[in-house]
């Protein structure tokens, strides 16, 4: 097998990691994604490739990380229950491993009727627990789901997702766990805007003892308008956007509002960084690579950091809780 995921050396070498979501391409030609992937060199440890994001078609995400792996740029390949049955489901995950994917956030999916293809018919053969379940059974006994054997496991770093955000909030804790236990080792969470309700949350993860089990990573979005974040608060299901927020960008100039967008995320990168239990953060700037950039540079996420030697080949396993993210078994 090829080299393991960077991203899992960095977390349990003990390192605040810094991962970014790249802007979905809609263009068979493969520099348009390297385009937008390369901005983002250097300033991020790994790059989400979105799987049909808001039920809108995109290029595969499964193409679209290996068009990272290719560039030498460590890919976070997504993968929802929505579109694919059991069987399209494990053809993906295996052929993402022989084509050099490591990482994985596995999903639900938006549906269907958030998007430009509202007819189209759902899938969810499975639900994205029982996803998690088979990626790790395929990677660490080696079988798929119905028990036969592959002539070799892949390697992969299993992500999930979680809405702190959703009512019942009490609830969103005891679902992560379940997560953890059907073998997520990351978390990327919804994104998040109000640092209060994201503590609380952490703070009842804190009391079932998954920062120790789990790396959790809160996205932060970019806000580059008034008008986008007002989209945000009212159109987007599962997402809170506190009204001060976008009364802040309101009073803010037009020309000014992307900058003040910047200064939003840098203050919330520094807000979550001084809550227990956070591994890293993953920044989301819609087609804005540009911005992602300055947020990094601007909260002081840069240099980005490089693996120990035995972290590179994949042989330190950090003590749980180690370092100034989580940890994992």
């Amino acid at each position: 097998m090829t080299s393991p995921s960077r991203l899992a050396g960095l977390l349990r070498d003990g390192h605040f990691v810094v991962t970014a979501e790249l802007s979905s391409s809609n263009s068979a030609d493969p520099q348009a994604t390297w385009r937008r992937a390369e901005v983002l060199r250097g300033s991020v440890d790994a790059i989400n490739c979105t799987d049909n994001t808001g039920a809108h078609v995109h290029m595969s995400s499964l193409a679209a990380a290996h068009l990272l792996v290719e560039k030498g740029l460590e890919p976070i390949m997504q993968l929802t229950v929505r579109d694919r049955n059991r069987l399209a489901l494990q053809a993906d995950l295996l052929g993402a491993a022989a084509l050099g994917v490591r990482n994985l956030v596995l999903m639900s999916g938006d549906d269907v009727t958030a998007g430009d293809h509202p007819e189209a018919r759902r899938i969810y053969d499975i639900d994205s627990m029982q996803l998690l379940e088979v990626a790790a059974a395929m990677r660490d006994r080696g079988t798929y789901l119905s028990g036969r054997k592959l002539e070799q496991a892949p390697s992969f770093f299993i992500g999930a997702v979680e809405n702190p955000f959703a009512p019942p909030l009490e609830f969103r804790p005891l679902r992560l766990q379940k997560k953890v236990r059907a073998g997520a080792d990351f978390i990327q969470t919804q994104l998040v805007f109000d640092v209060p309700v994201f503590t609380r949350f952490m703070d009842m993860v804190g009391e079932l003892d998954l920062q120790k089990k789990v790396f959790i990573i809160p996205s932060i979005g970019i806000p580059r308008s008034a008008r986008g974040a007002r989209f945000m608060q009212q159109k987007v299901p599962g997402l809170h956007v506190p009204e001060s927020l976008v009364s802040r960008l309101e009073r803010t100039a037009p020309a000014r509002q992307a900058e003040e967008g910047i200064q939003i995320a840098v203050e919330l990168v520094r807000a979550v960084r001084e809550i227990p239990g956070i591994a890293g953060v993953h920044l989301i700037g819609i087609k804005w690579e540009e911005g992602v950039v300055q947020v990094a540079e601007r909260a002081g996420l840069l240099p980005r950091p490089t693996l120990s030697p035995l972290a590179a080949i994949g042989i330190v396993h950090s003590p749980a809780g180690g370092g100034q993210g989580g940890g994992v078994p």
